[in-house]
């Protein structure tokens, strides 16, 4: 009998779902205008350790952001502690996230990554957004990553399709970022050897 790959394989304490390995991914802006930045009841989820990054870099952030972004910041701080029973960031009149800016078109991009883009901070962007859409979930012994499917990002699924890029290869960046560049590879060995089982 043909031994079959487990939906989670394991990287050190990290579980990953397969489907990171399976399913196609790549943003497009041009069709879904950042909808993830708007859409949902939460801001974007935080790290602990990112909580101090904005509190310390929110005034280089600041000139990038628009005057409701900015409110919003003001009124509830950089940062808060939601419904989830997490840290998370602000949102404008309960839609977009508060480091949201738009484009004349409509596009919404996060300000902190302009800021970032132009040299003004370190902080590129909450890790969350960026290793999108994956999401991290913690346990007590584990991280486990999820690929989190939203009707919102079904362009990026047709995108990633025509491209042929699976999500795991979408966010390298963000992935070596969280998880350091020998993670990454070993995260590839274990992809290739996964798809190789399957198209046997």
């Amino acid at each position: 009998m043909r031994k079959k790959f487990a939906s989670l394989v394991q990287i050190g304490d990290v579980l990953i779902s397969t489907e990171i390995f399976e399913e196609a991914f790549v943003c497009d802006l041009i069709k879904c205008k950042g909808a993830c930045c708007v859409e949902g009841d939460l801001g974007a989820p935080l790290e602990k350790q990112e909580l101090a990054i904005l509190v310390e870099e929110y005034e280089n952030v600041k000139p990038y952001l628009n005057d409701k972004g900015k409110a919003a910041i003001e009124e509830q701080g950089r940062y808060v502690y939601d419904f989830a029973g997490e840290y998370s960031t602000p949102l404008v009149d309960g839609k977009e996230c508060a480091y949201t800016i738009f484009s004349e078109n409509g596009t919404a991009y996060c300000g902190i990554e302009k800021a970032f883009r132009e040299g003004k901070t370190h902080f590129k962007k909450p890790v969350s957004c960026h290793l999108y859409p994956i999401r991290v979930t913690q346990t007590k012994n584990y991280e486990a990553l999820n690929y989190d499917r939203w009707n919102i990002c079904k362009p990026a699924c047709s995108n990633g399709a025509s491209l042929n890029v699976k999500i795991y290869e979408f966010l390298k960046e963000p992935l070596i970022r969280k998880y350091g560049e020998e993670f990454y590879e070993e995260l590839c060995g274990l992809a290739e050897a996964y798809l190789g089982q399957k198209d046997l």
